[in-house]
């Protein structure tokens, strides 16, 4: 499995008083990445509205190593680092690099798929589960427990 990743240039909006990325900037653009993610596999993103169900975040980690300046290329890599074998719970990686190979910042996100008509965690159809075994593993990958929320 090769590691998922899409190109950016850095928009004037994901900037902050500092001139380098904000942290919603890259949060936007982990999400950006991810959603092309489920697309490339075949799961568009207005599959979520139709199907009535969609990702829920119980925390993002952000840990920032260089910045990222407006206008500045860049890409983003997406990988599974734990995920319950239903993909009903996920932990994803999301890892930023400037164009001169080094790494910018690494988002962690821990969370669970949101039936809309429910909100109720539920385990997600089979389209996204393929999607996620799909996905490359970390070096740290482990399988979760479903039953633990």
């Amino acid at each position: 499995m090769s590691v998922f990743e899409k190109r950016f240039e850095a928009g004037w909006a994901s900037i902050d008083a500092n001139g380098h990325m904000s942290n919603t900037g890259y949060l936007n653009y982990a999400v950006d990445t991810r959603m092309s993610y489920f697309s490339s596999q075949g799961f568009p993103v207005m599959a979520f509205q139709q199907m009535q169900f969609g990702p829920v975040i119980k925390s993002d980690s952000v840990e920032y190593y260089r910045e990222i300046r407006l206008m500045e290329p860049f890409k983003v890599t997406f990988e599974v680092s734990g995920l319950a074998l239903n993909a009903s719970k996920f932990r994803i990686v999301n890892k930023f690099y400037r164009d001169d190979g080094k790494q910018a910042a690494l988002i962690t996100t821990v969370g669970g798929w949101l039936s809309f008509a429910d909100r109720k965690l539920i385990v997600p159809p089979e389209g996204i589960r393929k999607a996620l075994h799909n996905l490359a593993p970390t070096d740290d990958f482990e399988v979760f427990d479903p039953s633990v929320v």
